[in-house]
């Protein structure tokens, strides 16, 4: 998760490039919806130079993007809640993101991942979820996992942000720090 001053790919590309770079694996694919802000060609530029296949949802087909908006609402809204949050407060807010609130999501908050089941002659897919995990023990589970790996990255660096702190441990760390920021953006702008 990141935050920008404004919507505009000045602000965007440098925070993309920084959340991909933060990524252990490799990045092959981006999705975006039609928001000019993704779809640009510097945005393009930089993914093409980063050998990143760049996709976007159709128009009008709010479902494309249905796994990222339900994200937003269960975790974003939740978390950040839904006043509006002055630009300026981007950079300390990416502070938070960077330090509490991506490990948490990553490592120990869990995510449902789908088994597809056709269920009609027709080729109609339903989707059951059943297996529940945090998105780096989904990674772990892959066969071969190590392969999508970056260079340098092991699951052996990786496992000791991993386990350093318990699932609930972690959720009250960063719990505890996003009050903090609250606290500070409240005294600044009297939200």
């Amino acid at each position: 998760v990141g935050a920008v001053e404004k919507i505009s790919e000045k602000y965007l590309l440098p925070l993309l490039e920084e959340m991909i770079n933060a990524y252990p694996f490799k990045v092959i694919e981006f999705h975006a919806d039609n928001g000019s802000e993704y779809i640009n060609h510097q945005v393009a530029k930089m993914l093409n130079k980063l050998l990143i296949r760049l996709t976007k949802g159709r128009p009008r087909r709010s479902n494309d993007n249905a796994l990222v908006e339900s994200k937003n609402g269960a975790v974003i809204r939740k978390h950040m809640g839904r006043i509006h949050i002055p630009g300026h407060y981007a950079k300390i807010i990416n502070a938070f993101y960077k330090e509490y609130f991506n490990p948490y999501l990553n490592y120990h908050r869990p995510c449902g991942y789908p088994t597809e089941t056709v269920v009609s002659k027709h080729g109609k897919i339903k989707k059951v979820y059943n297996d529940y995990m945090p998105p780096y023990e989904k990674l772990k589970s892959l066969p071969n996992a190590s392969q999508y790996l970056k260079d340098g990255n092991t699951f052996e660096e990786l496992d000791k942000t991993a386990y350093q702190a318990s699932d609930n441990e972690a959720a009250k760390v960063m719990q505890k720090e996003k009050e903090k920021l609250f606290k500070i953006m409240k005294r600044k702008e009297n939200f």
